[in-house]
């Protein structure tokens, strides 16, 4: 049995037989930490001369998106970054100027600093970034267990608790909503929906947002925090326009509600795969696979070749093993391939693609208090700790 916050997000398994561990994570920010790994190839190339700055984003108690939004209205930066870490962190990262610009030098708040470490001809890409690396302290868990884990390579590839907003699991029900075209639905959910795990004083304000008679009254209650739902807010009180409300949003975070909602059919597919005994460990003849280099292709029996499972988007093929799960699961929703491709909104259109079915896991040792691993580009540490943990309430656990 899974905690209830797994099954929203479409987790419904435990892929390895170990007992939990137990304990809690997160307890200070400084206690989970977060280091992008750059292709030696890629750092070979950061010299002192190019088109375009790197900088390494340090940072603590403040979200990626966040961050880049308000270097871009305070500095006129427009950066690009290569991942999103989230804000209950304290998180290493690089990030590139999407401009032809020398201006810039090191900038430091109290939750950030960008630091220049040189240049590069063309920009970063998330293909430069191979991965992360986690040290993360647990506190009050049996360590006397940690022996007993030695199936980090086998762990499924679910998208972690943050994909889908943590606390207020929405994110991927927004999405799933504007891909329906109910634009008036993704507003509601965005501005008004509730969450046992969120604080009193943000429910109390939720629920008067469900009245739209109350939006301008209330308007002025919203915290600064609460920034996406003013932008909306600001938009439903002047025009009472959904779509446009929504078109308010910046752009990465509304494609984030669609890459959301595709993260929960991925999330459920790999799930219903394996409770049917589908062997997501090993890739079988035709399966599409993943070889060293991260190239997809069909297996060709390398043993270095990893399953690949589609994420589904309008380019969807049913041409593989995973069809009869898809197929359940998008007719359970209500929902088509060609549902991703949103003609109102073309520009958070989900073409889609493949995802690793498990997770890759280097270096993991255990040290008292404290865990570190490796991770490969995307994979969530949540979801590994999620397995060596086994917590009955996640979010009470600092998930």
């Amino acid at each position: 049995m899974v905690p209830k916050l797994d099954d929203i997000i479409g987790i419904s398994v435990y892929s390895t037989k170990t007992n939990g561990i137990g304990g809690k994570i997160r307890v200070d920010k400084e206690e989970f930490f977060v280091s992008e790994i750059l292709h030696e190839k890629t750092l070979g190339n950061i010299s002192k001369s190019g088109n375009y700055a790197v900088f390494k984003l340090r940072k603590s108690g403040i979200d990626t998106n966040h961050v880049l939004s308000e270097v871009f209205k305070r500095y006129g930066l427009r950066l690009k970054a290569l991942g999103l870490k989230d804000a209950n962190a304290t998180t290493e990262q690089f990030v590139c100027d999407m401009n032809v610009s020398r201006h810039h030098e090191n900038i430091s708040t109290n939750r950030y600093t960008l630091e220049r470490i040189g240049f590069v001809q063309k920009p970063l890409t998330k293909k430069d970034m191979i991965g992360n690396h986690f040290k993360i302290r647990i506190q009050n868990a049996d360590f006397s267990k940690i022996s007993e884990f030695d199936q980090y390579n086998k762990i499924l590839n679910f998208f972690g608790y943050q994909r889908f907003g943590s606390k207020r699991a929405v994110s991927h029900l927004i999405g799933k909503a504007i891909l329906q075209r109910n634009f008036e639905y993704a507003v509601e959910i965005l501005l008004s929906s509730t969450s046992e795990y969120d604080l009193a004083e943000n429910n109390a304000i939720r629920n008067m947002l469900k009245d739209k008679s109350k939006y301008s009254k209330t308007f002025n209650d919203v915290p600064p925090q609460m920034d996406i739902e003013r932008i909306v807010l600001k938009e439903m009180i002047e025009r009472d326009n959904a779509l446009n409300a929504l078109r308010a949003i910046p752009i990465s975070l509304r494609r984030f509600f669609v890459e959301a909602y595709q993260s929960f059919i991925f999330n459920r597919t790999i799930s219903m795969a394996y409770e049917m005994g589908e062997d997501l460990f090993e890739p079988h003849v035709s399966d599409v696979c993943y070889d060293r280099n991260g190239n997809l292709g069909i297996y060709q029996n390398d043993p270095e070749q990893k399953l690949a499972v589609p994420f589904v988007g309008y380019s969807y093929s049913k041409k593989n093993r995973f069809e009869y799960e898809i197929s359940k699961i998008l007719e359970a929703e209500n929902i088509t391939p060609k549902d991703f491709f949103i003609k109102e909104m073309q520009e958070v259109s989900g073409e889609g693609g493949f995802r690793h079915a498990v997770m890759l896991c280097k270096e993991f040792s255990a040290d008292q208090p404290y865990v570190s691993f490796t991770l490969s580009r995307g994979s969530y540490a949540t979801i590994l700790l999620r397995e060596l943990m086994k917590p009955s309430d996640p979010l009470v656990a600092g998930f």
